[in-house]
């Protein structure tokens, strides 16, 4: 029996009446066709598809509650869909059960300008909450990369590349609307900067992965837009000569707002998909936020960093334009990548260890790529000790996938075994429960088991994902 069947054997049907109350409540936007089903029934994993029974599209947190109560009642699954773009399997069908799709709950709640915060509705994207606010002289600054909705980006604790300087989703969300496993609609947080008032529901649900509740709901910081801001791009001999510069800006305390590593296989896709000529050896990509003497001080400092470190072809490009082609050409690089090996899948996975031994795991990651032969990117948030590896395989090979799992697991356990994470930013999904137990240990998985048991007892939100029933 293939993966395929064996999931297969977990779901059951969708039940009659269940289909006809929905459809009814829903209509239009209640769907059991094949075709959206099977939209829904993917994300950017190399997992096979795994449909949902049906999609329904919800435009408020009352028609989420109502939709959850109906599949309460019949103990259906329930997973929470935003922009489909997650890297580990989350939105994935594994039982079957219901999607409920928030990607048309997009509408902004309010924005309170002078207390530097926005609530907007689960479904609405980052660049459309930048573009929303842009008048306001303010900016949302977490990037994953992709234009992910916030809902979404909330569940999975997401960070990106700003995330040296303005933290990750956990550090800027500051409240949630939440509908719980049976139903009902709680709020956690405010809009106040602190609060000492009880337990951290808020941080409970960002990063639960829907597996608690769907949120519908968020309340976010917003910062000011910066004076300047001005990027650097640069090469280096080797990997490890990058990336001990970038130990060595962070360790004197720069800061920073963003700096991403790629490697030469990183550049030379990037060179070939967006039409560059960047050197293709291991690369360097700054920004720099502050005023203009604040910013030319930090670029100052940083390239007489770099050129200790052997770093060459320094590049300034304080043109918004060029600066956008710069940072699109990053966004880009997984899309890239796939192109150097038509009909491939790839398997994305993270890990972050302290910036100390980020050298050390990179380059032991890296020999483990070549030693299996495979076709590889390393790309990272170095500035906070997190990088990617983005390995292309046949999705109809077997080997093929078991030598990148190898590296996979020879990477997550060396990260841990630093004091490290299994994953920095994407995520535990389906990928990475394996190696919960191995990062926290039997009693904190068990703790982890007893509040999933306790917020949805029947086990129909998103099951299957962070920890085993």
């Amino acid at each position: 029996m293939n993966q395929t069947d064996q999931l297969a054997v977990l779901k059951k049907p969708l039940p009659d009446s269940l289909a006809a109350v929905l459809s009814l409540i829903f209509a239009d936007r209640f769907s059991m066709t094949q075709a959206m089903r099977a939209h829904h029934g993917r994300d950017e994993s190399s997992y096979p598809p795994m449909l949902p029974d049906a999609v329904i599209f919800a435009h408020s947190t009352e028609e989420v509650a109502a939709a959850v109560k109906l599949c309460s009642a019949h103990d259906v699954p329930i997973i929470a869909y935003g922009s489909g773009t997650s890297l580990e399997g989350h939105v994935l069908a594994l039982h079957g059960g219901v999607t409920i799709d928030l990607s048309q709950m997009n509408q902004m709640v309010a924005v309170h300008a002078e207390d530097l915060t926005a609530t907007v509705q689960a479904g609405v994207t980052r660049k459309q909450l930048n573009e929303e606010i842009r008048d306001t002289g303010l900016f949302f600054p977490i990037d994953p990369g992709a234009n992910a909705s916030l809902g979404g980006m909330a569940a999975t604790r997401a960070s990106g590349t700003n995330a040296v300087r303005y933290g990750t989703m956990r550090e800027n969300v500051l409240a949630l609307t939440v509908v719980t496993a049976d139903g009902r609609i709680i709020k956690t947080g405010t809009r106040a900067k602190k609060s000492s008032a009880g337990y951290d529901l808020t941080r409970l649900f960002v990063g639960s992965e829907g597996t608690l509740g769907i949120i519908t709901e968020v309340t976010v910081k917003l910062y000011p837009l910066p004076e300047a801001i001005s990027a650097a791009v640069c090469s280096f001999p080797g990997t490890g000569e990058a990336v001990s510069a970038v130990i060595q800006t962070i360790q004197m305390g720069i800061p920073v707002a963003r700096v991403e590593f790629l490697d030469e296989n990183g550049v030379k896709a990037i060179n070939a998909y967006d039409k560059m000529a960047l050197p293709e050896k291991p690369l360097l990509l700054f920004e720099f936020h502050g005023t203009p003497a604040s910013v030319a001080e930090q670029a100052q400092l940083v390239q007489a960093i770099t050129a200790e470190h052997g770093a060459s072809d320094f590049e300034w490009a304080s043109r918004p334009e060029d600066r956008s082609r710069l940072w699109a050409a990053r966004h880009n690089a997984y899309f890239a990548l796939l192109q150097m090996r038509p009909g491939s899948r790839a398997i994305s996975t993270d890990c972050c260890v302290p910036i100390s031994r980020l050298a050390e795991c990179i380059l032991a990651t890296k020999a483990d790529c070549e030693a299996q032969g495979l076709i590889y990117a390393i790309i990272g948030h170095v500035g906070d000790g997190n990088f990617h590896v983005q390995m292309l395989v046949d999705p109809d090979d077997p080997a093929d996938i078991a030598r990148a799992e190898k590296v996979n697991s020879d990477m997550v356990t060396r990260a841990i075994g630093m004091d490290g994470t299994c994953t920095g930013e994407h995520g535990v999904g389906m990928h990475k429960m394996a190696f919960l137990v191995e990062e926290h240990g039997v009693g904190a998985i068990d703790t982890m088991r007893a509040v999933k048991h306790a917020l949805d007892p029947k086990n129909i939100m998103n099951p299957g994902k962070i920890v085993r029933w």
